[in-house]
């Protein structure tokens, strides 16, 4: 179902108010430009591939009623509500984007991560690479083993345990995206701050950490960034050479997405006269000084970057929580664009650039290209586990708040409605925007769906039966005569 922060916070808390898709400016970009966008895509014998088409298509179905819904009724007053169903895409869609990052948010505080110290680790790697993980996702996956492994060896041997003694484990939410609605694959890991330590009576124990200092960061990226170069010359798809290191491929295999991708990583433009040169910026702050010192929480080294300097404690689930939304936030915030007079639409960053970067403007087919670019393909796990909170880990069971793991290992008291379950839309509502939909506004009662709506003659009929039923309700009564005299009326 289609919702958003439709809610209206009023003395009395706070009320829904459908979501109109229709009245966003985002909305009206797509379902003007779309088709013009399609056709030039074409005519440069570069068509969208169908999982892209599929993204636009559904998002201009997405909260719209003439697509199906659910019809909501309070079963003492009698009240009808008309819910609209979601696209469920991943690209760029607001609506879905924020739904998912609720559920993800829920599922790994509520289920997942245990009540002990959580640090977030963000790798971001070079403009090849990005290219390459959007082009080939087997690579992608291969990168992120990399990258895991060598963390949890790095907590491991802090600690001072091996392997054989201690674990330790992760949650990956891979992001696709970056503040100027570049293509920018970068990796958030949400790991324990610590490790799991096996006693002598099979008992796991928790050991916490000390935040990584500078220099072990510094040397823990260099070894991740050259680990991944090894992996890549062995998968031959990196050649160095005396003068360069650069990245190929089977050129058989190009995908007409292949040019949307590079432009939207490296902020070129992607269609029209001006392709190739870089996207227009407006810079209304001050330029921040060069020499301004480093933040000794991140390291940097040949185009990679790590940052380990958020950390949740054992009793700051809120915290926790609002950090995995922010990491499972969707790509495209409307209220981030706006239009220039002359058309263009203007994307304000969430953090001006260190130039005093604040804005990019971009004109519509290139901002359609840009959306085209967010698209994840499909069957592409955006969340991975690993460690002790991977699927098949003996682990699992003993450590995450839900007690579910691999088969013989789960808890057999759990009933089995207990299972997970994706919260439903008015928990979703509740959890985040302090709505109670499961509660009529108007007397108190209780609210539940009386039907699905999918058919398009009777969509039709019950929408128009509602067009006649407001205009009439908002259309005055014709004037008339005062009654006349003698006729009872007035006496």
């Amino acid at each position: 179902m289609a919702e958003g922060p439709a809610g209206v916070l009023s003395g009395l808390g706070a009320v829904y108010r459908r979501h109109r898709p229709e009245e966003t400016l985002l909305y009206q970009i797509v379902a003007h430009h779309y088709p013009d966008f399609v056709e030039l895509m074409s005519a440069q014998g570069r068509p969208l591939p169908p999982f892209v088409q599929r993204e636009f298509q559904d998002y201009l179905k997405c909260g719209r009623l003439e697509y199906g819904f659910l019809r909501v009724r309070c079963s003492a007053c009698r009240a009808e509500k008309l819910v609209a169903f979601s696209c469920k895409r991943r690209g760029f869609c607001p609506s879905c984007g924020a739904r998912r990052m609720v559920d993800t948010a829920a599922l790994l505080v509520d289920e997942v991560l245990p009540p002990v110290p959580i640090r977030q680790w963000v790798l971001s790697v070079p403009f090849p690479l990005r290219f390459l993980f959007a082009r080939e996702p087997a690579a992608l996956s291969a990168v992120l083993g990399i990258v895991i492994r060598a963390i949890e060896a790095y907590l491991i041997a802090r600690a001072g345990y091996t392997r054989a003694r201690a674990r330790t484990g992760a949650v990956t939410l891979i992001q696709r995206f970056g503040g100027a609605l570049n293509l920018n694959i970068h990796f958030h890991m949400l790991f324990l701050d610590g490790v799991y330590v096996t006693g002598s009576n099979r008992r796991l124990r928790f050991v916490p950490l000390p935040a990584p200092t500078p220099a072990a960061l510094q040397g823990l990226l260099e070894r991740i960034a050259q680990r991944v170069g090894r992996h890549l010359e062995r998968r031959g798809v990196l050649v160095r050479d005396a003068e360069s290191t650069y990245l190929q491929w089977d050129e058989a295999r190009d995908s007409p997405l292949d040019e949307l991708l590079g432009a939207a990583i490296t902020y070129r433009i992607a269609v029209g006269p001006q392709r190739g040169h870089k996207a227009f910026t407006l810079q209304t702050l001050t330029p921040r000084p060069l020499d301004e010192k480093a933040r000794d929480d991140v390291a940097r080294t040949g185009g990679f970057s790590l940052h380990a300097g958020i950390a949740a404690k054992a009793h700051q689930r809120e915290k926790l929580e609002r950090l995995a939304r922010y990491i499972a936030r969707p790509a495209v915030v409307s209220e981030r664009l706006s239009l220039t007079g002359q058309g263009d639409i203007r994307v304000a960053l969430k953090t001006p650039y260190r130039d005093g970067t604040t804005h990019v403007v971009l004109q519509p087919l290139d901002f359609l290209a840009r959306l085209a670019a967010l698209a994840p393909r499909p069957r592409v796990n955006l969340t991975r586990f690993h460690g002790v909170f991977a699927p098949n880990s003996r682990y699992r069971a003993r450590i995450t708040p839900a007690a579910r793991g691999r088969r013989g290992q789960s808890d057999p008291s759990r009933p089995e409605a207990a299972k997970r379950r994706a919260i439903t839309w008015a928990q979703r509502l509740k959890r985040v925007f302090w709505i109670d939909i499961s509660t009529c506004e108007h007397c108190g009662g209780a609210v539940r769906v009386i039907a699905s709506i999918e058919d398009p003659i009777v969509i039709e009929k019950i929408l128009a039966h509602l067009e006649r039923r407001e205009a009439a309700s908002t259309t005055p009564h014709a004037p008339r005569a005062p009654p006349p005299v003698g006729s009872g009326l007035l006496e």
